[in-house]
């Protein structure tokens, strides 16, 4: 196994290719969460903070020498050889890849749970004026295999919505200023997202995987709750922007200025504890 980049109190960090470093990696996954390139950077355009900008990411987001359909299985192999029996993976997108995810994701027998939508409510407006406003993103929630149970943590997600089944429709926030203090990742999610991600899905102490960690939200949300994180990623500064955010939470005070800021955790402190 190649040296972490970062290892410290449970999260670890890798620098380089997901489909290399997988492989080295000496876990079994309690959970994976994934959110891979969409293949959006077209030169396009696009509204960020009511400014017009270019949609384009960077190199990572562009498709080399492989189909989308390609790139996602070869990806989803490796990532499943890592998951425990148990497991479960949730894996975020929009119309661009979501349709090759959920038929690769088939292709090597995963057991579809749910196709959850994040409804943003502040999502940027479309300038275009020629179609509706894309306002949401599809999360889809699998199982290693048919045949294998997994966790899901009902009663607390009930809890979590005043008593009531909680629904496959999510209505949270995209990303807030507070939680890009050190940089932003330009497709980096809220921390409300992943925190109720890891609340449904793993217990304290479980492991948790994000092979396309970017400013690792998913670490952040793991920390906060007591669980343990490896992530992989093949920007440099983007990791950097992880280890920042990471001892930024070591401080106490800080941590928990940060769960009073994100809704679950908001209810799990008020109505749980």
């Amino acid at each position: 196994m190649s040296k972490p980049y970062f290892d410290k109190k449970d999260f670890q960090l890798h620098l380089g290719d997901s489909l290399q470093l997988i492989k080295e990696l000496p876990y079994s996954f309690d959970m994976v969460f994934a959110d891979p390139p969409y293949f959006l950077s077209n030169n396009g355009l696009t509204i960020q903070s009511g400014k017009i900008v270019s949609v384009n990411k960077g190199e990572w987001d562009t498709l080399q020498d492989k189909s989308i359909d390609e790139f996602n299985h070869l990806w989803l192999k490796e990532v499943k050889e890592k998951m425990s029996n148990n497991a479960t993976i949730w894996i975020s997108g929009t119309m661009h890849n979501i349709f090759s995810i959920y038929k690769v994701l088939l292709d090597l027998n995963f057991k579809i749970l749910n196709c959850i939508v994040w409804e943003k409510t502040n999502p940027p407006p479309n300038f275009t004026t020629k179609v509706f406003t894309h306002s949401t993103e599809i999360i889809i929630w699998a199982r290693k295999d048919a045949k294998f149970s997994h966790t899901y943590n009902y009663k607390l997600m009930k809890k979590l919505n005043e008593g009531k089944q909680m629904k496959d429709v999510w209505k949270l926030p995209a990303i807030a200023p507070w939680e890009k203090k050190f940089g932003k990742h330009p497709t980096q999610k809220p921390l409300s997202i992943l925190s109720r991600i890891i609340l449904a899905s793993t217990n304290e102490d479980n492991i948790i995987l994000d092979p396309f960690t970017g400013s690792s939200t998913t670490g952040i949300a793991a920390n906060l709750l007591n669980r343990k994180f490896v992530g992989i990623d093949l920007s440099e500064d983007y990791l950097k922007i992880s280890i920042k955010r990471f001892s930024e939470i070591q401080d106490s005070k800080i941590a928990t200025e940060f769960k009073g800021k994100i809704k679950d955790l908001t209810t799990l402190t008020n109505k749980i504890l």
